[in-house]
């Protein structure tokens, strides 16, 4: 079992039963110290009738003496337990029998008192009790102090303590048990969830079964099946571009080596230049196609999600294409020109990826407008930040719009040396922007224009 699950059940199992550990060690401390009253209370009692019945046996007649017999001695002073002392002093308080017993400290003394003390290093309970003077036996008023070691009385806190505590550690420990069992049968379904995943193949990305999952785990099944929805969606994104990719590369390749093939075979220099002249614009074409795929590749939203935006001027990244895509409309006896006004134009964005949307717009534009026409780049502040190209071309019928944008599509009829992704790659750069792009018919009813918008920094 993994060790995560292990570790997850001994931190549940700790977090239950440590503050029951930590009650029973405060009772524990609260049930000792009640034990320790009530077990000298209540030999405080028997300490105080030891000094009384002794008070019994003194006489006066002119002398205060003690009048006890041996047996009576050994049945107040003798116990298996304790060794108990007793010392009986005079109103001068001279010592007139028995041990040396520590008076109390320095104070008031009442007719009965206990205090603690120390008889040849041993601790001992001490009570002090005044007999007052009997004048009718001629006896003078006297002191008696009874002290008595505490090995009974601790004896008896620590019975009453374990009478105590011991029930409730029983109780702590069952309940851990139970607390243990709970917790294991309560993470059975994560293991379930767990076996179910490791025994998945890497094809399978289909939805985690939500039965018997419960409640406190819905939120992690919903985010894997979530994740599995997305990766589905990704794989199978990634599989069609493959597919289409190797399908588009198959037919330029497939030309290519039939131009060398046939430049190989031709003896006549003409035709040999022609086919390798031919395989040429092959090339370019390929390696047009080649950087494209690679473009859409690094535009796709999850390989741009760390693409950071700075503050541009989106005139002046305008202008900027315009002028270099200058030659290539001279070539092609198109009029391009730029319009906007002579302000910055500020949006959020990568100069990099917005010159390749550019490109790729203006691209587009030399390449299907008709010769001797013209390309209009607009730039547009209000009422947000806009691009727009606008090109001679033959347009592109209501039912294609929503299509052109789509990876690999080309209308029918079209001129060839197009790749279907220029469009597909300006839809995801701007998309990265947080920007829109789309397109509509001119309304002189010649050409399309392409706009694309971006939000207000």
């Amino acid at each position: 079992m993994p060790h995560e699950h292990r570790l997850l059940r001994t931190q549940l199992l700790a977090w239950l039963l440590a503050p029951l550990l930590l009650l029973l060690t405060a009772d524990s401390f609260v049930s000792y110290w009640i034990a320790a009253r009530f077990s000298e209370r209540a030999y405080d009692r028997a300490l105080v009738e030891i000094a009384r019945e002794t008070s019994l046996h003194l006489k006066g007649g002119g002398a205060l003496q003690l009048d006890m017999s041996e047996e009576a001695r050994r049945v107040l002073f003798n116990d298996p337990d304790d060794r108990i002392h007793f010392e009986l002093l005079g109103a001068d308080g001279r010592r007139l029998a028995g041990d040396d017993i520590p008076p109390p400290a320095a104070g008031p003394r009442e007719a009965e008192a206990f205090y603690d003390g120390q008889i040849a290093g041993a601790p001992v309970r001490i009570v002090e009790i005044r007999v007052a003077a009997d004048a009718s036996a001629a006896r003078p008023e006297a002191l008696i102090r009874v002290a008595e070691t505490d090995n009974k009385r601790r004896a008896l806190a620590r019975e009453i303590l374990l009478s105590v505590v011991v029930p409730q550690l029983l109780l702590v420990l069952i309940a851990g048990a139970l607390v243990w069992q709970g917790v294991v049968r309560g993470l059975q379904p994560l293991q379930r969830l767990q076996r179910a995943v490791a025994a998945r193949s890497h094809l399978d990305l289909s939805p985690l079964s939500a039965e018997r999952v419960p409640g406190e785990a819905m939120p992690l099944v919903t985010a894997i099946n979530a994740m599995l929805a997305r990766l589905q969606n990704t794989l199978t994104l990634q599989s069609r571009f493959i597919a289409d990719a190797a399908h588009q590369l198959k037919t330029p390749i497939a030309a290519l080596r039939t131009q060398i093939e046939v430049a190989l075979r031709e003896t006549d220099p003409v035709r040999t230049r022609q086919s390798l002249q031919e395989s040429q614009s092959g090339l370019e074409r390929l390696a047009r196609l080649v950087s494209q795929l690679l473009s859409l590749a690094r535009n796709e939203p999850a390989a741009a999600g760390s693409v950071e935006l700075a503050p541009l001027d989106l005139r002046a990244a305008a202008l900027e294409a315009a002028a270099a895509w200058v030659p290539a409309a001279l070539a092609r006896d198109l009029d391009l020109g730029l319009e906007g006004g002579e302000a910055p134009v500020p949006i959020l964005g990568d100069s990099a990826r917005l010159r390749e949307l550019l490109d790729n717009l203006l691209d587009n534009a030399v390449r299907y407008s008709r010769p001797g026409g013209s390309i209009t780049l607009r730039v547009l502040a209000r009422p947000a930040p806009a691009v727009e190209i606008s090109d001679d071309g033959p347009g592109i019928p209501p039912h294609e719009r929503a299509r052109v944008f789509e990876r690999f599509h080309r209308l029918l009829g079209a001129p060839a040396g197009g790749s279907g992704l220029g469009l597909a790659i300006a839809r995801e750069i701007a998309s990265i922007h947080g920007g829109e792009i789309g397109l509509r018919a001119d309304a002189d009813g010649i050409g399309t224009t392409f706009t694309v918008t971006f939000p207000a920094p």
